[in-house]
C-alpha cells in the first residue's frame, strides 16, 4: 500500500498529492516526489514504473525480493537494496527495502518490515538547507537509517554472549549453553549479510567515479561507508568470541567427564582393596597367615581401613576425590 506520497521543493514540503498528479510535479526542475510503498502489489509498482520511468531490471528485484543489499546505477538512476533487521521476541526477522532514486523522485519500497522510516521523513523536512540536495540526500538519509538500526540489535547479541559466558562458568546446562551460543552465531551471520556487501555498495557513492546524484553528498555517504565498517568489524569480532565460548563449553564438558571419571575410579579403588582382603581370606586353605589366630578377624579389617584411608588420603590431595 502507499504510506506516503509527497512533493518537495527546494527542500521545502510542498503538499501531499494523489499518485495520478506524480507527473506534473516531478517535471518541475526544483522538485521531487518522494513515495513510500509498504509490501507493495505488482499494480503499485506498475503505476511507479509509469511515473517514474524506472528500469526493468530493477523493478524486477523490487517484485520478487529476497535480494542480496546492493547499490545499482541505471540510466542516471539509481536501485538500492538494503536488509531490514528487526527482532520478533528472540529471533531476528530480516525485511527489505528497495530505494528507487532519480533526479526528481525517491520511491522505497519496504516489504516483510514493520517499522517504517516516519522518522527518516521527520528528519529530512526539519532539515531544509540538506533536503535542497534533493533525491540524493533521502538516499542518504533512509541509508543512514536502516544501518543504524543495526547497532542496538549488535549491542543486545553482545550482552546475550556475556550471560551465556556467566552462565558457561555457573555449571548451568552445558547442551543449553552450546545451543544458545550456536543460536547466537547465526544471527551474527544475520547481521553479516545484511552488512558485508553494503562496505562494496556504499564505497561507489564517495569514492572514483560518483553518480551525478551523490555528487555534493560524499562526505555523508562516507559516514554510512563508517558506520557500515565500524559494524562489519564488530560483528566479526563477536563472531570470534562465539566461535572461542563454543570451544570453551565443549572443553569444560570434557573436563567435568575426567572429573567424574576420577572419582569414579577413586572410588572404585576404595573399594577394591578390602574386596581384594576379603577375597583371599574368603579361599578354602588350611595354611592362610592368622588363619586360626583370635586376632586374624580384626587385623584384616584394620588392613582395609588403613589401606582405604591411604588411598582416600592420596585421591583427595591428587584432586580426584
Amino acid at each position: 500500500m502507499i504510506v506516503n506520497c509527497v512533493a518537495y521543493e527546494n527542500g521545502r514540503r510542498l503538499t501531499n498529492i494523489p499518485v495520478s498528479e506524480i507527473h506534473s510535479y516531478i517535471s518541475h526542475p526544483d522538485c521531487f516526489v518522494w513515495v513510500a510503498l509498504n509490501d507493495a502489489t505488482e499494480e503499485e509498482l506498475q503505476a511507479m514504473q509509469e511515473e517514474f520511468g524506472l528500469h526493468d531490471l530493477a523493478l524486477e528485484d523490487a517484485q520478487h525480493g529476497h535480494q542480496r543489499p546492493k547499490i545499482e546505477e541505471y540510466d542516471g538512476s539509481l536501485f538500492a537494496v538494503l536488509h531490514m533487521i528487526e527482532r520478533s521476541g528472540e529471533e531476528l526477522t530480516v525485511g527489505e527495502v528497495g530505494i528507487f532514486v532519480g533526479v526528481n523522485y525517491v520511491l522505497s519500497v519496504r516489504s516483510r518490515a514493520e517499522r517504517g522510516f516516519t522518522e527518516v521523513r521527520a528528519r529530512c523536512e526539519r532539515e531544509p538547507e540538506l533536503l535542497r540536495h534533493g533525491s540524493g540526500y533521502v538516499l542518504y538519509a533512509l541509508m543512514d537509517a536502516v544501518v543504524d538500526r543495526y547497532f542496538p540489535i549488535l549491542d543486545e547479541l553482545e550482552t546475550d554472549i556475556e550471560n551465556i559466558e556467566d552462565r558457561m562458568f555457573a555449571n548451568q546446562s552445558p547442551r543449553e549453553n552450546i545451543e544458545a551460543l550456536y543460536d547466537l552465531k547465526r544471527k551474527l551471520m544475520t547481521l553479516k549479510h545484511a552488512t558485508e556487501p553494503l562496505l562494496e555498495a556504499t564505497g561507489k557513492l564517495f569514492g572514483g567515479r560518483v553518480p551525478q546524484l551523490a555528487v555534493g553528498l560524499q562526505d555523508y555517504f562516507r559516514d554510512v561507508y563508517d558506520h557500515v565498517l565500524r559494524l562489519h568489524q564488530s560483528i566479526d569480532s563477536l563472531r570470534d568470541m562465539v566461535t572461542t565460548a563454543i570451544s570453551v563449553a565443549i572443553s569444560l564438558i570434557s573436563i567435568q567427564e575426567t572429573e567424574v571419571t576420577k572419582q569414579l575410579a577413586s572410588y572404585g579403588a576404595l573399594i577394591a582393596v578390602p574386596t581384594l582382603i576379603a577375597g583371599v581370606y574368603g579361599m578354602n586353605f588350611q595354611h592362610m597367615p592368622e588363619l586360626t589366630s583370635p586376632l586374624g578377624y580384626p587385623l584384616s579389617i584394620a588392613a582395609m581401613v588403613a589401606v582405604d584411608f591411604y588411598l582416600f588420603y592420596r585421591f583427595r590431595k591428587a584432586k580426584w576425590l
